[in-house]
C-alpha cells in the first residue's frame, strides 16, 4: 500500500501527531477534531508569554496591543474566507454556537406557518436549533431529501423552495456520508425568493477553502478545531444585506452602544453579537493557523487527500465492508456485516487505531438509513499510507476476532 500513495510532507509540522505515533497511536478521527500545527502552538505561547490584556476600550499599551492583534486576526480570518470585510465576521465558540446564535438572533423574522428547510444529512448542530425554533414559533420544518448516492436531491430541493419558505440551512459536506454537495442552485433559488440561507461549513472548510463572496450565502459557520486550529473558537459570517435582521442574543459587556437602567442598544456587527470577553488567544492562534495553511500548496493537499481516500475506499470494498452512502471526500463510514460498530471501534482502539463509532451527531440520518451506528475513518492532510496500512491490519485482526 505504501508504495502506491504519497507520504505527507506536512506531517512533521504536527508535534502532537508525532507524539501519538511514539505512543503507538494512529489518528484517523480528524472529522471530530484535528491535530495542531507548530505554528498554532507557537502563536498561543507567544500570546500568553508576552503579557496579556483585555481587548477594546483600554487606555494602556498592553490593551492597545491586544486589541490590534485581535482585530488583525479577525482580518486574517476574513481574508482567508474571501469575505468582503472583517466586519462581516462574528467570532463565536464554534459552528454550534454560531448556528444557535442565528436561531435566536433571527427569531423575529418568522411568522407562524413559515417554512424552514434543512438537509436530511445535517449534523445535529444544523438541525436542532431550527427544530426548536420551529417548535417555539409554530413553524414548518421541512427536510430536503437525499438521492440513492447520499447526495442532496437538488431537483426535489428546488421544488420545495416556495412562497412560504423563510430559511434554508444546509451543509456542503456531511460528517457521515462524506459526499460533497454543490449548493449553488439551491442558494441561487433562495436568493431569488428572498429566503435566508445558512451554510454549515464545519467539515467543508477543512477540505475546500471557502470563497464566501462566490458562495454568496447569507450566513456561513465553521470551527477552528476541525481546521487545525485551537478549541473553543469559530466564526459566523453574516452578509451585510442581512445585518439589520440580527438582534442580540446575549447581553453584557463589550457589545453595548448605550444603556441605562431601563433600556440598552447594541453596537453594530460584529461587536454587537460578541458579548463578554472573547477568546482572544484562540482567535490569534486561529489566524496563525490560517496564515500557515495559506502558505501551503492547496492543490497538493487536495491530491494527497484524494489519493488516501481512494486507498481507504478500495480497502473497505476489498473487505466487503458496508459503506454508508458513496463518500467522495476525506472520510468514510462503514459497518462490518453482523458486527456492532462500537465493538469494532473498541477493538481498533485497543490496537492503537483511533476511529469513531456511533451516530456521529446525525441520529435522524442514521435512523433514516436503518442503521444503529457506523464506524468512521476520517483523514487530514497529515495522514499517509502507513496510517491506512495500520488501520487495515487492525481491521483484519478485529474481524478475525469477531468472526
Amino acid at each position: 500500500m505504501a508504495a502506491h500513495s504519497p507520504a505527507s510532507p506536512w506531517r512533521k509540522e504536527f508535534p502532537g501527531l508525532l507524539q501519538l505515533a511514539v505512543d503507538g497511536q494512529t489518528w484517523l478521527d480528524s472529522a471530530a477534531t484535528a491535530q495542531k500545527p507548530r505554528a498554532m502552538l507557537e502563536a498561543l505561547q507567544q500570546w500568553y508569554a508576552s503579557g496579556v490584556a483585555n481587548v477594546h476600550r483600554a487606555q494602556h499599551r498592553p490593551g492597545e496591543r491586544a486589541t490590534s492583534a485581535f482585530e488583525q486576526a479577525r482580518g486574517t480570518i476574513a481574508r482567508w474566507l474571501n469575505a468582503a470585510s472583517a466586519s462581516h465576521i462574528v467570532l463565536t465558540k464554534g459552528t454550534t454556537e454560531s448556528i444557535n446564535l442565528l436561531a435566536h438572533a433571527l427569531a423575529g423574522q418568522f411568522q407562524p406557518g413559515d417554512e424552514i428547510l434543512v438537509g436530511a444529512h445535517e449534523h445535529h448542530a444544523n438541525l436542532l436549533p431550527w427544530q426548536q425554533l420551529a417548535r417555539r414559533q409554530n413553524l414548518a420544518l421541512r427536510i430536503l431529501p437525499l438521492d440513492t448516492t447520499g447526495a442532496l436531491d437538488l431537483e426535489k430541493g428546488l421544488d420545495m423552495l416556495g412562497p412560504r419558505s423563510r430559511l434554508l440551512a444546509v451543509s456542503p459536506l456531511s460528517n457521515v456520508l462524506g459526499r460533497r454537495h454543490d449548493l449553488a442552485p439551491l442558494l441561487q433559488r433562495a436568493r431569488e425568493l428572498d429566503v435566508l440561507s445558512v451554510v454549515d461549513g464545519a467539515q467543508y472548510a477543512v477540505h475546500q477553502r471557502p470563497d464566501l463572496q462566490q458562495l454568496d450565502a447569507d450566513f456561513f459557520a465553521c470551527s477552528a478545531h476541525k481546521l487545525y486550529g485551537p478549541d473553543g473558537i469559530g466564526l459566523l459570517y453574516a452578509h451585510p444585506r442581512r445585518h439589520a435582521l440580527l438582534q442580540p442574543w446575549q447581553w453584557g459587556g463589550e457589545m453595548i452602544e448605550h444603556c441605562d437602567y431601563h433600556s440598552a442598544s447594541a453596537r453594530p456587527l460584529p461587536l454587537g453579537l460578541e458579548a463578554g470577553t472573547p477568546n482572544i488567544a484562540g482567535t490569534i492562534a486561529f489566524a496563525a493557523t490560517l496564515d500557515w495553511l495559506d502558505k501551503l500548496d492547496s492543490n497538493a493537499i487536495r491530491q494527497h487527500e484524494a489519493a488516501l481516500h481512494r486507498l481507504l475506499i478500495d480497502g473497505l470494498h476489498a473487505r466487503d465492508m458496508q459503506l454508508v452512502g458513496q463518500p467522495d471526500t476525506a472520510l468514510a463510514c462503514f459497518n462490518a456485516p453482523g458486527v456492532h460498530s462500537a465493538d469494532l471501534a473498541m477493538l481498533l482502539g485497543e490496537q492503537g487505531v483511533a476511529v469513531r463509532a456511533g451516530q456521529h451527531c446525525a441520529m435522524p440520518l442514521l435512523h433514516s438509513l436503518r442503521l444503529g451506528g457506523a464506524v468512521r475513518v476520517s483523514l487530514g492532510l497529515y495522514n499517509d499510507a502507513e496510517d491506512l496500512q495500520r488501520f487495515f491490519e487492525a481491521l483484519d485482526a478485529a474481524l478475525e476476532i469477531l468472526a
